[in-house]
């Protein structure tokens, strides 16, 4: 073999190297513990990771009743989905999701208050025609304690621990939209991404204005809209090599296309 040639085979052979050890470094196995609304964007981001990362898997382990965050904890899992921070995790902040009041289209009742809807949910106002609207009564329909929505909407309102436990819970975003559909007396919150594709698809609801800020991607992006919660990957301060870069790849500008599909990439809050 000639100097040239020999030259060629020893750097090729030491580039092969080097991308067998990058890929020993980011191979293993990841487990995403969650229970809200998050869980297609979540596979989505899991399944192109693996696609980027060969010999990564990442199992989802997905369930309502699941504590996440206790899963972390507990080594069941490298990250837990949640919008709650905890002391002895590692919060990374993925995404922003809206937080949308949703009415039955035919409500006349357009837009309302930061106090107007805290008054709604805590039930110190029960009459739509207080509101402007028809003289019915308000049926709130609220969204299960476990998940991560109702924590940050009571908290964003100041009414946490304030809505009674007689409100109605439905557990789904889409349910809890479907059943105010067609019902002027119900209304209810939902993950704003679903709400606006409910929209879209022609369901019979209107989302409300409030503090005359319209539900959208800018105004939720840019702190305009203060019913929001971000949206977290929480891991141990020392995990595996792969739950690094799948928590890198969240953040990469190909991770946070993903998220856009269904959340708002993350910014930081204006200080």
């Amino acid at each position: 073999m000639s100097t040239r040639g020999s030259s060629v085979a020893h750097l090729f052979l030491a580039a092969t190297a080097i991308l067998l050890s990058a890929a020993d470094a980011i191979s293993g196995s990841i487990t995403i513990a969650g229970n809200g609304p998050e869980l297609p964007a979540i596979e989505q981001l899991a399944r192109a990771f693996e696609k980027d990362h060969i010999g990564s898997v990442v199992e989802i382990r997905w369930d309502p009743s699941f504590q996440p965050i206790e899963m972390v904890k507990s080594d069941e899992a490298e990250f837990a989905v949640s919008e709650q921070t905890d002391s002895d995790l590692i919060a990374i902040p993925i995404a922003w999701d809206g937080i949308a009041v949703v009415v039955d289209f035919a409500n006349p009742v357009k837009e309302l208050t930061m106090q107007q809807v805290a008054a709604i949910f805590s039930r110190t106002v029960t009459r739509w025609s207080d509101l402007g609207g028809p003289d019915i009564d308000i049926q709130p329909i609220n969204r299960p304690q476990n998940q991560h929505i109702p924590q940050s909407f009571e908290e964003v309102l100041g009414i946490v621990g304030q809505i009674p436990k007689s409100v109605k819970v439905i557990r789904s975003d889409q349910k809890a939209i479907s059943t105010v559909a067609g019902n002027v007396s119900a209304v209810t919150y939902t993950s704003l991404g679903v709400a606006l594709d409910a929209v879209k698809y022609g369901v019979g609801v209107h989302l409300l204005l409030i503090d005359q800020v319209e539900p959208a991607e800018q105004t939720v992006q840019d702190g305009r809209y203060k019913l929001r919660r971000r949206v977290l990957l929480l891991k141990r301060k020392e995990t595996n090599p792969a739950a690094e870069a799948f928590a890198a790849f969240a953040l990469s500008p190909t991770g946070q296309a993903i998220v856009d599909g269904m959340f708002i990439p993350y910014t930081p809050p204006e200080k």
